[in-house]
């Protein structure tokens, strides 16, 4: 049995009353309620910088978007790249990220260009539409180790390295050294310090009492940048003259020089002329 119910409106007609039966209003669909329209919520930030090679997000929070849709699109060619969790552009790099329940509308650029870099609009399918725009930049974030590419030592030195990351739009959640392709920062052979600060996008590595074991392409990783690398090569003898930094042996031309010298005087090495 299907039940309908009324509202009763009471009308007066000079002194007596009337019993009115009235059909029942329908609510307002809810984008057409003042306190429900969908309106951006600006907590989130509209000016992003992402690293070349990483993966850039856009996020655009919406409040109270019903059943309307959420569209990016990217303004300098006015292309549109993603209508709800739907894909519109052949590009793969590009999707929409929404879980249920969330307000979050975010655009994901994965492996983000240089050219990637621009104005994009996070839109509702308001009448009048409602947009919000944000602004990418995709910079080149690297490593870099200070001093010459090349470090030429004395066993029984310490070798320290210096590595900063410049360019990063956020600080690296870790930076790993690694000796060829083993990596050092929790090695086992002792003697090795690795201090880094995420604050400064410093990392320095420190490897006492040196010898040719430690010789090789020594590499800093960072977690967000492209890495740097230097080669290091340790040779046996004593050369204090020659140091790096104030405090580790390295080995100066001087040093070749003098050592070219000491063969040229004990060997004196006959030099054939040819007629």
């Amino acid at each position: 049995m299907i039940m309908e119910s009324y509202h009763f409106l009471l009308l007066f007609a000079g002194a007596e009353g009337i019993l009115e039966r009235v059909p029942p209003s329908r609510p307002a669909p809810m984008w057409d309620q003042p306190l429900l329209k969908p309106y951006f919520d600006n907590s989130t930030k509209d000016r992003i910088v992402g690293a070349v090679g990483r993966s850039a997000f856009l996020h655009c929070r919406v409040k109270h978007l019903g059943d309307r849709a959420v569209t990016w699109i990217r303004k300098k060619d006015v292309h549109v790249l993603t209508v709800g969790l739907f894909t519109y552009t052949k590009d793969a790099r590009f999707t929409a990220l929404h879980s249920e329940s969330s307000d979050d509308w975010t655009l994901r650029i994965d492996s983000a260009q240089i050219s990637d870099s621009g104005t994009y609009e996070c839109q509702v399918s308001t009448e009048p539409k409602i947009s919000r725009a944000f602004r990418l930049q995709v910079v080149e974030s690297e490593a870099h180790i200070a001093g010459p590419r090349e470090l030429h030592m004395v066993s029984g030195s310490n070798i320290n390295l210096t590595c900063s990351v410049t360019g990063s739009p956020e600080p690296p959640q870790y930076i790993y050294w690694y000796q060829g392709t083993k990596l050092i920062n929790y090695s086992s052979r002792g003697g090795i310090s690795v201090v880094t600060d995420k604050h400064s996008r410093t990392s320095k590595l420190v490897v006492t009492r040196a010898t040719t074991a430690d010789s090789g392409n020594y590499t800093c990783a960072p977690a967000n940048a492209e890495p740097a690398s230097i080669s290091v090569y340790i040779i046996n003898g004593e050369y204090p003259e020659a140091m790096q930094g104030g405090e580790s042996t390295s080995v100066h031309c001087q040093s070749f020089a003098s050592l070219l010298l000491l063969g040229y005087t004990v060997l004196r090495l006959p030099v054939l002329i040819e007629r």
